[in-house]
């Protein structure tokens, strides 16, 4: 069951470590985007799930990169967030944008006849 404290606390970190992601850590190569946050009903624990445009080299570098950085992430939400205790977070990697653009690729294809 999820409360309405649990909905704005899950809302504010999609925007917070999207936030983060775009400006806190430069090394990322391909374009990373928070896709779902999931949030315990307690806010001790919150599961990220991001997705990665990009070639498959960029997402597994990308990867590495979240879990290293998987700490300051959590210090960011900290100071971000006034919450009694910082979630821990767990980083869920999720290939929807790539889907989405083999899908959109595939429709122009047809739309240009390359494709019967």
């Amino acid at each position: 069951m999820t409360t309405l404290r649990n909905e704005r606390v899950r809302k504010e970190l999609m925007r917070d470590v999207s936030e983060i992601f775009r400006t806190e850590i430069r090394e990322l190569q391909g374009v990373v985007s928070v896709v779902d946050v999931e949030v315990s009903h307690d806010n001790s624990f919150a599961k990220i799930v991001y997705s990665v445009l990009g070639s498959p080299e960029q997402v597994e570098k990308d990867k590495e990169i979240l879990e290293r950085y998987k700490g300051k992430v959590r210090y960011e939400i900290g100071k971000r967030i006034r919450l009694r205790v910082t979630p821990d977070i767990k980083f869920v990697y999720s290939d929807g944008l790539e889907q989405g653009s083999r899908v959109l690729d595939l429709i122009d294809k047809i739309s240009k006849g390359e494709i019967k």
